[in-house]
């Protein structure tokens, strides 16, 4: 039974693939877990869902030319090696791009596992909005890093008969 409760005590976790990712998401659906975060399960899926499906279809926005030309260049390879740091807010101007409050497993969950599938199916060829052209294996690569942050928050808790 999902819940919602506030502390600090995020998963770590680190993907190779998006076979990896779902198979933690199908995991965590199919059992008991808290949310550690702002966002509810479903939304942080939706979340994941809607980034997979922009990378092939296009973003509905672009950073502002400065980010794109000096900032972005600079921060690329570390964004795309490295686990994603907590707490980047996007920018009002983007906030179509977030979650629902009323987000649910039943449409997230669907959303999501279609998601990585026709990201395994189809060439992602979408501009990033703020690296601009990237080749299969660095959105690849942006994928399974945005994953692990936002999966960080979701927790799988014992149900009966297991130990801790």
């Amino acid at each position: 039974m999902p819940t919602t409760v506030e502390q600090t005590q995020r998963r770590s976790i680190e993907f190779t693939t998006l076979d990896e990712v779902r198979a933690d998401i199908e995991a965590l659906a199919a059992g008991s877990y808290v949310t550690v975060g702002n966002w509810s399960f479903a939304q942080i899926l939706d979340h994941l869902g809607s980034s997979l499906i922009a990378s092939i279809d296009g973003f509905p926005f672009k950073a502002s030319w400065f980010v794109r030309w000096f900032v972005a260049p600079m921060i690329k390879n570390s964004i795309l090696t490295n686990q994603m740091k907590p707490g980047f807010k996007l920018p009002k101007k983007f906030s179509s791009y977030l979650p629902s409050e009323e987000c649910t497993m039943d449409e997230a969950l669907p959303k999501v596992l279609a998601a990585i599938k026709r990201f395994d199916d189809e060439i992602p060829v979408a501009d990033h909005p703020f690296f601009g052209k990237m080749a299969s294996e660095e959105w690849m690569n942006l994928h399974v890093r945005h994953a692990e942050l936002h999966m960080s928050f979701v927790v799988p808790t014992a149900t009966a008969g297991e130990q801790n």
